[in-house]
């Protein structure tokens, strides 16, 4: 996911074991992840994928920053219903959620693990279609 004020931004998918930079893209208000190779292309993350930051997480909280206590967390969206606000954010293990937009800049991010995304091939659909149809015997 990357948030609707990325639309206008290039895009990518996260990889597993990449470093990233947290950041504020050009000709945009809104922060997110972006490699630091690439750093005009937005890297979007699955609800779910896990990251570790480098030192613990810093955010913008009005004309303050503010730390957490916390190294990981899990990337997701909060009020997905809400249309035309930012959802992309980092949930911690306490629970608690921060909006990436509101993350401090320049913040080092390691993607652990994304989230397993379940597709059924023909193939597969094929093989349970065939085992759901053959009789089964009790002798």
């Amino acid at each position: 996911m990357c948030d609707y004020s990325l639309h206008a931004v290039a895009t990518r998918p996260a990889q597993v074991g990449e470093t990233l930079i947290t950041t504020t893209f050009r000709g945009t208000s809104t922060r997110g992840f972006a490699s630091e190779s690439e750093p005009a292309v937005a890297v979007c993350m699955l609800p779910g994928t896990e990251l570790a930051f480098a030192d613990d997480v810093k955010y913008d909280s009005g004309w303050r920053t503010k730390a957490t206590n916390f190294r990981v967390g899990k990337f997701g969206a909060i009020h997905p219903a809400v249309p035309h606000r930012y959802h992309d954010a980092i949930e911690f293990p306490d629970g608690s959620n921060v909006l990436v937009t509101h993350l401090s800049e320049g913040q080092r991010v390691t993607v652990l693990q994304m989230p397993v995304v379940h597709q059924v091939t023909e193939h597969a659909q094929s093989a349970a279609d065939t085992n759901a149809a053959a009789p089964v015997s009790a002798g």
